[in-house]
C-alpha cells in the first residue's frame, strides 16, 4: 500500500505523459509561484524627503514600513536627471541617449510632434504581458500621447492616467481652464489641463488628482485579485511631487510648523503620495496578495530644490549630474525573499529592473533586445556588488555643451559648468566635497575615456526640449561632444 500510495503521488506530480507534464508545468508558471510587480514611482521627489532616508519633517509613516520590512537601497540611480529620459529608460532597459530620447518630449508633443518613445524598443511591460502578466498603469505617461504610442499599445491591458508630462491637481480647477480653452476654440490646449481618461475614455475626475491615482491602483489590485488575473504588474507613476505646487487644505496642516511656504506645500503633496501607498498596501493584504508582491519604490530623478525638495546629503538636485540629480530614494519590499530590515549599499539602476523582473516573471527577453542593465536579484538578496568594475552613467545637455557624470565601484568623475574634470571617492565623499583628480590623474583618464566610449553609442535627438536647443545642437555640433572628453594634465 505504502508504495502504490507513492506510486500515485509521482503521477499526479509528473503526469502521466509528456503533455500533461508540460500543461502541468505552464499552469505553475502563471501562478502564485510568480510574485505580483508593482512599481511606485514618484515625480521630482528629494533623496532626504522620505523617513527611511532620514527626513526630519516630512512624514512618510506607510512608505518607512515598507522599507523597514523590506530593504533600503542607499544607491539607487536612474538613468537621467530629468522625468521622461528617465521614464524612458525604465520601461526600456536602456539609456535613452542610445535611441534619441534624451531629451523631455515637450508640452503638447502630440500635437507638435507626433511621436513617442520608438516603437522598435519593447517596453517591460509588453514583455511582462506577454509572459502571462496582467498589467496596469496609473499616473503620468510622458512616453508618447497620440495613439500608436500609447499605453495600451505598450504593453499595458489597463490605463488610468494622462499622456502629458504633468497635470494640476485639483479638478475643480483645471475643468473649468480646460473648457474654457475648448470653447475658444484652442488648438494646443495645456497638457495640465486635459482630461484623465481610462483605456481611451475621457473621465471627470472628482478627487484629488494624487488620491484619484491611489484608488485606481487599489481597483486595479482588487479586481485582479476579483478576477483571479494573478500574476500582475502594476506601474503606479504618480506625478507628485512634481509642480505645480498644490495640496490639500488638510495635508497642509498637518506640516503647519513649516515656515518656507513653498516646502509646506511639498511636505502635504509628499505625504499624499505616503498616504496613497498605504491604501495599496492595505488592498494587497485585503486580497492576501501582499507576501507574494514585488513593491519597488524610487523617484523618477532627484528633487527639485528651487520647489521645496531636499536631497541631502547628496549636491544639487533635478537636472544635474552631480549625484542630486540621478540617485534616488529607493526600496524593495517583497516578503519572500528580502528579510526585513536590509540595507543595500551597492549601486542599482533603474535599468537593472527590466531584465530583474523578467528574471523574476520566468519571461523572455528576445536575442535582439538591448538591455543596459541586468539582472540583480541574487546580488540584492545576497549582498554582492552587481556592477563591480562597471560603470553607471548620466548625461545633460546643455546650451551648447554637456554635463556628465559617471561611477564605478567607489569612484566618480563628473563634469559640469565646462570646468575640468572632478575626481570623487563617492563611497566616502557622498556630496563630491573632495576633489581628487590631481592625486589620481590616470584614475581620471582611465574613467573618462571608458564614458567617452560610451558616448559612441549614442544617437541623434528625435525631439529637443526647449526646442530652442536644437539650434544649439547642429550649431556648437554637440554631437561630437567637442572637448567634453578632453582630460587636463
Amino acid at each position: 500500500m505504502k508504495y502504490f500510495s507513492l506510486t500515485i503521488l509521482i503521477l499526479l506530480i509528473f503526469g502521466c505523459s509528456n503533455t500533461k507534464s508540460t500543461e502541468l508545468k505552464s499552469s505553475t508558471k502563471t501562478t502564485a509561484a510568480r510574485p505580483n510587480i508593482i512599481v511606485i514611482l514618484c515625480d521630482d521627489l528629494g533623496y532626504a524627503d522620505v523617513g527611511f532616508n532620514g527626513s526630519k519633517d516630512i512624514i512618510t509613516p506607510h512608505l518607512d514600513q515598507l522599507a523597514t520590512n523590506g530593504m533600503v537601497c542607499s544607491a539607487g540611480y536612474v538613468p537621467h536627471p530629468f522625468c521622461g529620459p528617465s521614464r524612458a529608460g525604465l520601461m526600456t532597459g536602456r539609456y535613452p541617449h542610445t535611441f534619441g530620447s534624451q531629451f523631455n518630449l515637450m508640452m503638447n508633443s502630440g500635437e507638435l510632434i507626433g511621436e513617442g518613445i520608438p516603437l522598435g524598443e519593447k517596453f517591460m511591460s509588453k514583455n511582462l504581458q506577454e509572459a502571462g502578466y496582467h498589467t496596469g498603469i496609473v499616473g503620468k505617461w510622458h512616453l508618447g500621447a497620440v495613439p500608436d504610442y500609447h499605453p495600451l499599445k505598450r504593453g499595458f491591458d489597463d490605463f488610468y492616467g494622462f499622456l502629458g508630462g504633468g497635470h494640476k491637481y485639483f479638478p475643480h480647477q483645471y475643468q473649468p481652464l480646460y473648457q474654457a480653452q475648448v470653447e475658444a476654440g484652442s488648438k494646443l490646449i495645456n497638457d495640465y489641463l486635459k482630461p484623465l481618461e481610462h483605456n481611451h475614455r475621457e473621465v471627470k475626475e472628482t478627487e484629488y488628482i494624487t488620491d484619484a491615482l491611489s484608488r485606481e491602483a487599489v481597483r486595479f489590485v482588487n479586481d485582479a485579485a476579483k478576477n483571479k488575473k494573478d500574476p500582475f504588474f502594476l506601474y503606479l507613476a504618480y506625478n507628485a511631487p512634481h509642480s505645480p505646487l498644490e495640496a490639500k487644505e488638510e495635508d497642509l496642516a498637518k506640516f503647519k510648523d513649516i515656515k518656507n511656504k513653498k516646502r509646506r506645500t511639498y511636505a502635504a503633496m509628499v505625504y499624499a503620495v505616503d498616504r496613497g501607498v498605504g491604501r495599496l498596501v492595505k488592498a494587497l493584504k485585503a486580497n492576501n496578495n501582499l507576501e507574494n508582491t514585488l513593491i519597488v519604490f524610487f523617484s523618477d530623478n532627484g528633487g527639485k530644490i528651487a520647489l521645496g525638495a531636499n536631497n541631502f546629503p547628496l549636491k544639487e538636485g533635478k537636472g544635474s549630474t552631480n549625484e542630486g540629480g540621478f540617485r534616488v530614494p529607493m526600496l524593495f519590499h517583497y516578503p519572500k525573499d528580502i528579510p526585513a530590515g536590509s540595507q543595500y549599499n551597492h549601486p542599482v539602476s533603474a535599468l537593472d529592473f527590466y531584465p530583474t523582473f523578467a528574471h523574476l516573471a520566468e519571461a523572455v527577453i528576445p536575442k535582439e533586445k538591448q538591455l543596459d542593465g541586468k539582472n540583480i536579484w541574487q546580488d540584492l538578496i545576497s549582498g554582492n556588488n552587481s556592477h563591480q568594475g562597471e560603470m553607471i552613467y548620466a548625461l545633460r545637455h546643455r546650451e551648447g555643451y554637456s554635463d556628465v557624470g559617471a561611477r564605478k565601484d567607489d569612484w566618480k568623475v563628473l563634469k559640469t559648468k565646462q570646468k575640468p574634470w572632478r575626481l570623487y571617492h563617492i563611497k566616502d565623499d557622498i556630496g563630491e566635497q573632495h576633489d581628487l583628480s590631481k592625486q589620481h590623474p590616470e584614475r581620471v583618464r582611465q574613467m573618462v575615456s571608458e564614458v567617452a566610449a560610451w558616448s559612441k553609442t549614442h544617437t541623434e535627438p528625435r525631439w529637443f526640449d526647449p526646442v530652442e536647443l536644437e539650434n544649439d545642437w547642429k550649431e556648437k555640433n554637440m554631437a561630437e561632444f567637442g572637448n567634453t572628453f578632453q582630460v587636463e594634465d
